[in-house]
């Protein structure tokens, strides 16, 4: 099993754009078991993949989100003929997930993050990790959606990763970003001992015909470090994607071939990164 973060500090990049239909195309073109996780507190993947009533029954429901694995804290159990009890947190292997379709599945985000996260506790960045190690057989892809900002669930995630992906929207504002990035990656890396590999960086939200396209694009090929991380293949700025992914409609279901073709070069050559 791989495990395949999709990371960025600045939003509106198409990370989770990126993140769904990458996994979506594992499927479809590349017969893999594929998990999604979202630990964005924001859980815009969530959206994309789970209409409205059924998230809002999945949790009235109870049922399991990424608070399962975060939240390990056991919880007061009253009764009317017994004293008090607490309820132990679930075990890890015994997390439900939601089956998109076949072979894809998606482990929801949650709005408590952010409540969690001011909550005191310990060990909370290697939960996910431990989470999974006990689905290891499960899957052959799992593909997290990270929040946009330093915290520990991008630390939690990068911990759990063997690779990361970046995201990136070909203007100079962008471009300056992944370096403050790339530098905080490493910290991690040291802190925490980590092994995890830059699988790569993906042009988003992109307009090839474009001065401001050429621009990013030369200064990434020419840059000393990145020009070997840069993907050959873009995602390129279409409005009815993301309007597409509030319908749960991905890449693959429209009916742009130009959006089809590139969600497909880019997902075979992470492919050929990771393998």
């Amino acid at each position: 099993m791989k495990v395949l973060s999709l990371i960025n500090m600045k939003g509106g990049v198409a990370k989770t754009t990126l993140a769904i239909n990458i996994a979506d195309c594992l499927v479809r073109r590349h017969e893999s078991r594929v998990l999604i996780i979202d630990v964005d507190p924001q859980f815009n993947a969530t959206q994309c993949l789970m209409d409205p009533e059924s998230y809002v029954a999945h949790l009235k429901d109870g049922k399991d989100t990424i608070l399962t694995v975060f939240d390990r804290t056991k919880r007061p159990v009253a009764s009317a003929v017994a004293q008090s009890s607490k309820l132990e947190p679930k075990q890890l292997e015994n997390i439900t997930v939601v089956e998109i379709k076949k072979n894809l599945h998606l482990l929801p985000g949650n709005l408590e993050l952010y409540r969690l996260e001011m909550a005191p506790g310990d060990g909370r960045e290697n939960r996910l990790k431990n989470y999974l190690q006990k689905i290891d057989s499960l899957y052959d892809f799992v593909v997290i959606d990270t929040p946009p900002t330093p915290s520990v669930w991008m630390t939690s995630a990068l911990i759990a990763s063997d690779y990361y992906l970046i995201p990136v929207r070909p203007d100079p504002i962008s471009l300056t970003g992944i370096d403050l990035l790339r530098s905080i990656i490493e910290e991690k890396k040291e802190n925490f001992d980590l092994e995890i590999t830059c699988a790569g960086l993906v042009l988003t939200v992109a307009e090839q015909n474009t001065v401001v396209f050429s621009n990013a694009k030369r200064n990434l090929e020419s840059d000393a470090y990145w020009r070997k991380f840069l993907f050959k293949s873009t995602l390129p700025k279409r409005t009815r994607i993301a309007q597409g992914q509030l319908d749960q409609i991905h890449i693959l279901d429209g009916d742009n071939p130009e959006s089809k073709a590139a969600i497909a070069s880019i997902t075979t050559e992470l492919l050929n990164r990771v393998s």
